[in-house]
């Protein structure tokens, strides 16, 4: 089971639409994907029809002590999408640093849990808030791969260096490398703001910058709006081509990593 989690330290540079449609290439491959959702705004909950106000069970559940390995399954919502499960969030997860404090084993939780579903899934996504604190920490201990979705807008690089700033930090308390890929959104090709952001991404972080950019696209507003991911509702979408070249990056990128091992 490979496990990516997706996230920046800045709010609406398409994390969750990139959970999404990574979700939707993979479960069209005949994969089972499980979507975990740890942003208290609950985007990803929302986006499959559920209410982070008042959905209970969820992930904030997970952090209960009366909650053991055998329950975890109780959690899972449906999400209409063949081979798609979601583990939703509450808006709860908010209160979830004032309450945990310094608490044992707090930074692990999502990794015992999705490795308790290792079984059921293939890969798991899960989808990051917008800032530092122990849901992030819970990501990034428990993923394989950390996407860092950036607009390409200036500003949102300002927001991928206090992302890598934490993964350096997360880095050094995992006393292992995380492998990271950045991943250029809402590229339009049109404006001159995009294109030098762009340049300036890859200039800046070279080959840790994928090779693509995904672009504006106004489908990914139409399959919001019907709970879908994009790349089940418009598969030929600019935006669908995007993610499916991403997709394929990222699987010959572990096939590679995989013969390395093998030959050491």
């Amino acid at each position: 089971m490979r496990t990516w989690a997706i996230s920046n330290q800045k709010g609406g540079v398409g994390k969750t639409t990139t959970a999404v449609s990574l979700a939707g290439l993979l479960s069209n491959r005949g994969e089972s994907v499980l979507l975990v959702d740890l942003d208290p705004h609950g985007s990803m909950t929302a986006h499959f029809g559920y209410d982070p106000d008042d959905i209970s069970p969820s992930v904030y559940d997970l952090f209960h002590d009366s909650m053991d390995s055998g329950d975890i399954p109780m959690l899972l919502r449906e999400t209409g999408v063949k081979n798609i499960s979601l583990l939703p969030a509450s808006t709860a997860l908010a209160t979830l640093d004032r309450q945990l404090g310094s608490r044992h084993g707090k930074g692990l939780v999502v990794r015992n849990a999705t490795r308790a579903l290792s079984s059921r899934f293939d890969t798991v996504c899960i989808d990051c808030p917008p800032m530092l604190g122990v849901l992030m920490v819970n990501a990034l201990a428990a993923c394989d791969e950390l996407l860092v979705p950036v607009q390409t807008e200036f500003l949102a690089i300002k927001g991928l260096e206090r992302m890598l700033h934490t993964l350096e930090m997360i880095q050094r308390s995992r006393r292992a490398i995380l492998p990271y890929r950045v991943v250029p959104t809402m590229f339009d090709r049109r404006t001159r703001e995009s294109v030098e952001a762009l340049r300036e991404l890859r200039e800046r972080y070279g080959d840790a910058v994928w090779d693509g950019a995904i672009p504006v696209d106004t489908r990914f507003r139409d399959a919001s709006r019907q709970g879908v991911p994009l790349t089940v509702s418009y598969p030929w979408s600019r935006g669908s081509q995007a993610y499916r070249k991403l997709l394929e990056s990222l699987l010959e990128g572990e096939a590679t990593a995989a013969e390395a091992v093998g030959h050491d």
